[in-house]
């Protein structure tokens, strides 16, 4: 048994379907063999069941999962297919709330249909921004098949917009507003990379990897700065000042302030010259370092002090 693609070479729907299969007719070259089987459109999928040359025409999703489906139900075969990894989360009625509604983290959602010609063109994108921001902590990039769950994509939908839902529509749940807010950026990954740094203060470029900005604390860099020029005898009062401010830090910045207090005292205990050769250290361990955002922080924060 075997099913047929026919004539890939001029359409680019053709040639997307065509890495899924093991062999297809070309009709540009096999003109008589097409027209006695009745192919008119392309591309054409046909089933041939063993020992017949009699075809049925598949009419079904132009899916992997709706072709696997097609395939075991008239081969009598139970073939699952291998599921892809994938850093966006899957919603469903039952924990979407959980997800979306919770106060500690920052979630855009797609509402998307696996038939969807829009939704299939951001799929990949969408992808590439979940796996750039999966270390977040805070930061979730999930979508909902609304075409499975109608009745909970049109309430949400209608909710926050007061209209009808539209496919690959994209909607924000910050911190702030779980009343949930409409995502009218670009769709491309510099625009949603662009949408997180400036909306969940995050620093990720669309690799994933942290700016040079990770970790940089406004209100401590001024004193690092006096704390840089000083004598040593001052650097101790300056020090005491960045203990002070370090106090008032909440959330990841007070994470960040622990960073800069320890380097400060490294500073004044082991001299000037410690900054920068902690930095070269830690570079060297970066290269193959599986806690690259942790030493890219420290990186970003002793710069400071070797400035």
């Amino acid at each position: 048994m075997m099913l047929t693609l026919s004539s890939y070479s001029k359409f680019t729907f053709c040639s997307c379907f065509a890495s899924n299969f093991e062999s297809f007719v070309d009709c540009d070259e096999h003109k008589s063999l097409c027209s006695k089987y009745g192919v008119s459109g392309y591309p054409t999928i046909q089933w041939f069941p063993k020992g017949s040359l009699e075809p049925k025409k598949y009419e079904g999703a132009r899916t992997a999962e709706a072709l696997a489906e097609f395939v075991n139900t008239e081969g009598g075969t139970n073939v699952k297919l291998a599921a892809v990894p994938s850093s966006v989360v899957v919603l469903t009625p039952e924990n979407f709330d959980q997800v979306v509604l919770d106060e500690s983290k920052d979630v855009l959602v797609e509402f998307y249909a696996p038939w969807c010609g829009h939704c299939k063109h951001l799929a990949p994108i969408y992808e590439k921004v979940a796996n750039a921001y999966k270390l977040e902590e805070d930061v979730v990039v999930a979508n909902v098949d609304a075409d499975k769950y109608k009745d909970l994509a049109e309430n949400v939908i209608y909710v926050i917009s007061g209209m009808e839902l539209v496919l690959s529509t994209l909607k924000f749940f910050p911190k702030g507003n779980k009343a949930g807010e409409d995502y009218d950026g670009g769709r491309d990954l510099d625009d949603f990379v662009k949408f997180f740094n400036e909306k969940c203060g995050t620093s990720r470029d669309t690799k994933g990897q942290l700016t040079s900005e990770a970790g940089i604390v406004a209100s401590l860099d001024a004193l690092v700065k006096e704390f840089v020029s000083a004598s040593n005898d001052e650097r101790k009062q300056v020090l005491s000042r960045i203990e002070e401010e370090v106090e008032k830090l909440t959330g990841s910045a007070a994470r960040y302030g622990k960073v800069y207090l320890k380097a400060a005292k490294s500073c004044l205990d082991k001299g000037t010259d410690y900054a920068k050769n902690e930095i070269q250290r830690l570079q060297r361990m970066l290269e193959s370092s599986s806690k690259a955002d942790e030493f890219i922080i420290k990186k970003n924060i002793l710069s400071t002090f070797a400035a």
